[in-house]
Formats: C-alpha cells, structure tokens, sequence
C-alpha cells in the first residue's frame, strides 16, 4: 500500500475540503504484518460464522448483539443510553433520556431493516440511503435530510467550518465517488481480500461523510451487512463498534492519518485487529451463552406442567432480557394472576430478578444474560 495516495485539499475560498482520490482500481498488497493481521481475522470470523451452525436458534442471540451494537455505536456519537435502557419500553425511560434512546431504538430497526433487505437488495447506495432514512427518522438529525445525499457543505469538528478538524469533499462530488465505493464493492477483478475491502470501503466513506447527519453510525452498521452480503458470515454476528468505542481515539485518528500522510496501512492494521479480538470475543460470548442456556432450561424443567410457558417466556428474554408481567401474560396467553404467579416461579428459580422493587410496574430483568453482553 506504500503507493497509498488519500486525495488532496482543494480551496473552496475561505476553507479548503479533501477531495478523495477513488478507489475502485487495482490493489497490490505488500506489508507482510497486514498479511499477518489478515491471516488471524480470516481464522477468527471463520471459526465465529462455523461456532454459530452449532448454535440451536441463533437468531433468539442475533438481537441481542444488534442492541449492543445500537447502544456502542450511538455511544461514539455521544449518546448516553446504556444497554438496560435502551431495553426498556419508552414509557419506562426518565424524560430526559429519551432523545438518545429514540436514536439507539432507530439504530436498531436500521440494523434490522439491512439485514432483512439483503435478501432482495444488494450491498449499495440504495440500501446505504434507505437504511439512514430510518436511522434518522423521527428524531435530532430528522431535519438533516435523511435518506438523501447531502446538498451542502459539512464539516467534522469546530464551531464553524473555518476551524474544523476536517473538512469532506464538496456536495457535487458525491454521486461519483459513492458510485466508486459500489463499483469498488462489486468488482470481481481486484482481488483485494474482502475484509480489507470493507476496511477501505469504511474509510472512504467516513472521509466522503456523504450525509449532513449520521455517517459514523450509518458507515460502521454497513460493515456487518457487507460481511453478509459477500458470504464472509452467514448471520450477522460481527459488530465492531464496541472495539471502536473502546478506542475512538485511535479509530479517529488513524482514519485522520490514512488523509494527511497517505498511510491505509496503520488504518487497515487497526481494523484487523479489531475484527480479531471482536470475533474471538463473539466466540466466547456464544459459548457462554450455551451453558447458561443448558443451566437455565435444566431449572425450567422442575417446574413440571409450567415448564413450556417457562420456556417461552424464556425464549423471549434472550432476545430482550427485560419483561413485565403483561408481557409474560402475552407470551403465554396465560391470565394476569397466572402470569404473576409464573414470573414469582422463574424469580424463585434465581433465572431473573425484579428490578423496580415495586408491587406495580414490575420488571425482570434477566441478569445473567444481560452480563454477557456488557
């Protein structure tokens, strides 16, 4: 990558904006740490996409791993919702908190939308702008023309353009160098690996920042449905921004030096090691999750004739460890007072604890669950 060259500043009159060099040309791999990197992620996702066929329902775990990805993601941005809140219904969320969990909860159906979508639509600008339709709609950045391209000048960092940290390429250089990144995405005859592809792929469009609000959350969800898209994973397992969150200023910076001194190679290094630590982490999470499943269905199972509402009940709660007791009525189809008396049996069993102290408005909350994904 030593024949890297990011772009170049172009002076716009009383600021200049980084108008990036495309990338949809051929690509020659030479630093053998990054071949190193490669070699480790390629093993660790492949051992995650072969640990989760083993894994009796997985799409009971799957929305679990989207609500943390919601919550990390947002959390760069500077969103306060933490994983429990970001479970609860809306109308158990103190007032003042609810913008940011309207964003996490947008977050979410974003995700969910991708992912279902991938089935008719392909990895594209298409997708790219329908998904931030929904990421923004109804909340802070509604005014910011979701699910359309930006028709003005933005900027990163600053009070005003004048002094930011960084300023993306003009709006009418949009289309062309979205058109490159799809291009680049579904070109067969660069045989860059794909992991390095959707590392390039992020970064390009994190230096575009082709929308007026949105673009970090929006650039790190499609790194999942990219990985799905090209049969890298078989279920969307792999979600970086925990990584990311736990060292934004390393992924901040290292985007910012692929831009001023034409390294990729330290940016790409980064994301390696991040899909690495991330899938060895899924791995370990997924396993974790099967013993508890086996220990929690093992004391289900005392429960004789309510052993099957238990269950679904529990099938719920990995899904959202977070439940009242109208829920658990509605699950079940069982009565308000049968309902009470399952949720006292489950809370007796130590599989979950009430949470509000409160004799109204009880919730449970599946602790242990939970824990493995904090």
């Amino acid at each position: 990558m030593k024949s890297f060259k990011a772009g170049l500043y172009t002076n716009q009159g009383y600021y200049k904006s980084f108008q990036p060099n495309l990338i949809n040309r051929d690509w020659k791999l030479e630093d053998m740490e990054i071949i190193s990197l490669l070699s480790k992620a390629d093993r660790e996702l492949g051992r995650l996409d072969m640990f989760s066929d083993y894994i009796p329902n997985l799409n009971l775990f799957i929305q679990m791993h989207v609500t943390k990805e919601a919550t990390q993601s947002s959390k760069i941005e500077g969103t306060q919702t933490n994983m429990e809140e970001a479970l609860l219904a809306k109308e158990d969320v103190p007032l003042d908190k609810r913008d940011d969990w309207d964003e996490v909860q947008n977050y979410i159906q974003a995700m969910n939308y991708g992912i279902e979508r991938l089935e008719t639509l392909p990895f594209s600008s298409r997708l790219i702008k329908d998904t931030h339709g929904i990421l923004l709609q109804g909340v802070r950045g509604e005014q910011k023309q979701p699910g359309n391209f930006r028709t003005s000048q933005n900027w990163i960092g600053g009070a005003t353009i004048s002094d930011a940290v960084f300023v993306p390429p003009v709006h009418t250089s949009i289309a062309d160098l979205m058109s490159d990144i799809e291009m680049f995405a579904h070109n067969e005859t660069i045989f860059l690996p794909e992991i390095l592809k959707i590392a390039l792929i992020h970064y390009q469009f994190e230096t575009i920042h082709p929308f007026l609000d949105g673009n970090g959350r929006i650039g790190r969800l499609f790194i999942t449905l990219y990985l799905v898209s090209k049969g890298i994973l078989k279920k969307p397992i792999l979600y970086l921004s925990d990584f990311f969150e736990k060292n934004r200023t390393l992924y901040y910076d290292n985007l910012m030096r692929a831009r001023e001194k034409n390294d990729i190679s330290r940016w790409f290094k980064f994301f390696l090691v991040g899909v690495t630590e991330t899938a060895r982490s899924g791995i370990q999470t997924f396993d974790q999750i099967l013993q508890l499943q086996k220990k929690t269905e093992a004391k289900i199972a005392s429960l004789g004739s309510r052993a099957l509402n238990a269950q679904k009940v529990l099938n719920y709660l990995y899904q959202k460890p977070i439940v009242n007791s109208a829920m658990i009525g509605k699950i079940t189809g069982l009565s308000a007072a049968s309902a009470y008396k399952l949720a006292d049996d489950l809370e007796k069993l130590k599989i979950f604890e009430e949470i509000t102290g409160g004799q109204r408005g009880r919730l449970y909350v599946f602790q242990d669950y939970l824990n493995l994904f904090r």
